[in-house]
């Protein structure tokens, strides 16, 4: 039997794309593999948000090459999407972007049946959601849906429009559909992903909303816990909320909403939609309705034009709002984006700098929110023996605690910015 290796870069939603793939080659008979280990077939779903998901993604491709030479190596996903061609590097026989990935089997044996080498990118302005169903996750306890595909917003700084295209969503029967599928199969958690999740439903113009999936998968027999992956917060407002809050149950009081950055100036620069004012009351709003609730964020350093004052800024917002955890990342230019043209350039060194001091910021403001934890008792779900994650997506370790199971946990201390507990 032949095997066949992944290696996936970036956010959620690639990931689910992957193991989309990933399944489609189990039922075609090959088998999976460690992508360390010699594969007859190697995937690697790139990324390119930032210079470094680019590098990474070129790397694994020609690592795969010099592991097997004999490999025939797919190139998937945004960096595929965006070069094309050019990815036909030594042992590639399938570049296929973000659509068609239902036949990624079909092309690739396709392709070496006739010893070629094919490109399957094709423009995605016209392309409806693509129909890709997962049944497993790698053995996890959580499992992540991806119910919405592509942006309109047009950051300045953002490549992803290019590569992701417009905003699509899935059908809402299909998301009920696969909802039921992995509740059955045992997933306790499910996180529903997008690249601009608030989006969904715009596309459908019959007044569907994100809200509604979540009531959809929420009511799903066997399904636990619902997580949302990353918001707007221009979308969030008290009636949001509020509707959110009927799910308090199952809906997991974490809220990952992207900041990008704490100063007007910047913002307005980035060509984001909304103000700090506006992204104070959407926390404000779900701190109401989800007392004590996770608030987590990205943050880009060293934006073109970014000062040091305004910089500043940033660290006291992050510092006032009192994230959870941050993601932190120095800025990074897209060949292609508007923002590249822009004055005020920051040099790499800077920005640099910048990250290093907000990462520590972040972890500070990590360890308080940790800290005000202790003492409380609360739900973890295991995802392996003794350790797991809460439903505010915070790391804890639990002696006792069985793998899939969920339990109540008694948080004693902190072990670096673990949690540590004992059972309830």
């Amino acid at each position: 039997m032949k095997t066949v290796g992944f290696m996936t870069l970036g956010c959620k939603t690639n990931q689910y794309d992957a193991q989309a793939m990933r399944e489609q080659f189990i039922r075609a008979g090959y088998v999976p593999a460690a992508f360390e280990e010699i594969c007859d077939v190697y995937v690697v779903n790139t990324c390119m948000v930032t210079g470094v998901g680019e590098k990474k993604s070129l790397k694994f491709v020609r690592q795969a090459a010099r592991r097997n030479p004999q490999a025939a190596i797919v190139v998937a996903g945004c960096l595929a999407q965006h070069d094309g061609e050019k990815l036909f590097l030594p042992g590639v026989r399938l570049v296929i972007g973000n659509a068609h990935r239902e036949h990624v089997v079909e092309y690739l044996e396709d392709a070496i049946a006739r010893d070629v080498a094919v490109c399957a990118v094709d423009d995605l302005a016209d392309t409806a959601f693509e129909a890709l169903d997962v049944t497993a996750n790698e053995g996890r306890t959580r499992a992540v849906m991806k119910i919405q595909e592509g942006c309109d917003n047009r950051c300045a700084y953002c490549i992803i429009p290019d590569v992701r295209g417009p905003i699509r969503s899935r059908p809402l029967p299909d998301v009920r559909r696969e909802a039921d599928a992995l509740g059955a199969a045992g997933y306790r958690e499910v996180v529903l992903t997008g690249i601009h999740l608030a989006s969904y439903g715009r596309d459908f113009h019959d007044g569907t909303t994100l809200l509604d999936a979540i009531d959809a998968v929420c009511a799903a027999p066997g399904v636990s816990r619902v997580r949302l992956g990353s918001l707007e917060p221009a979308w969030i407002d008290e009636a949001y909320a509020a509707r959110m809050a009927q799910h308090a149950d199952k809906l997991c009081p974490q809220f990952h909403l992207s900041l990008q950055s704490g100063c007007d100036k910047v913002l307005g620069r980035m060509r984001r939609r909304y103000t700090t004012a506006q992204f104070v009351r959407a926390v404000e709003c779900l701190r109401v309705h989800f007392p004590g609730c996770a608030i987590t964020t990205d943050v880009i350093c060293g934006f073109a034009g970014e000062t040091e004052e305004d910089f500043a800024q940033t660290v006291a917002f992050c510092q006032r709002i009192g994230f959870a955890r941050m993601h932190v990342f120095p800025y990074s230019e897209r060949e292609g984006t508007p923002a590249v043209q822009f004055d005020g350039v920051v040099p790499v060194f800077e920005r640099e700098q910048r990250t290093r001091r907000l990462i520590a910021v972040g972890h500070e403001l990590e360890r308080a929110y940790l800290e005000s934890l202790v003492g409380q008792t609360v739900e973890v779900m295991a995802e392996e023996e003794g350790e797991g994650y809460s439903r505010r997506y915070v790391r804890v370790r639990a002696p006792g605690a069985a793998a899939g199971s969920i339990v109540q946990v008694r948080i004693t201390g902190l072990d670096g910015l673990t949690a540590v507990g004992e059972l309830g």
